[in-house]
């Protein structure tokens, strides 16, 4: 069963992003509409099937409640306390800016054969 979209739904905006990052793979691992995007099969952001929004990775979990604090993000559902929820809204160069940080930082923890398999990322 397909759904369609809300009209706030940032999975286009999140998809087109994440798929110009090298190595990056996008696969429904729960079924029902979820966008999981991974490298080296590790995610670093996550389209929900219901809610509008991304989840992405944060250095810690001092820094995603800094981006709560501030309104930018809230606590992300499911995950740990260093993964925020985007939501619609967001701005596209915030987006950008945050799918980027959370690509680095699961890039960066992947063992050093996987990374050197990979192309540059400035």
């Amino acid at each position: 069963m397909t759904r369609d979209p809300h009209p706030d739904d940032l999975r286009p905006i999140v998809n087109a992003i994440c798929a110009t990052f090298p190595g990056a793979e996008v696969s429904d691992p729960w079924g029902g509409g979820h966008d999981a995007w991974k490298v080296g099969g590790k995610m670093f952001a996550s389209v929900g099937a219901v809610q509008t929004g991304v989840s992405v990775k944060t250095d810690s979990a001092e820094t995603a409640a800094h981006l709560i604090d501030m309104g930018l993000a809230v606590r992300a559902p499911y995950f740990h306390r260093s993964w925020v929820h985007l939501p619609a809204g967001t701005a596209e160069d915030e987006l950008r800016h945050r799918l980027a940080a959370s690509y680095r930082i699961i890039r960066a923890g992947l063992p050093k054969k996987v990374q050197a398999g990979l192309a540059a990322f400035d």
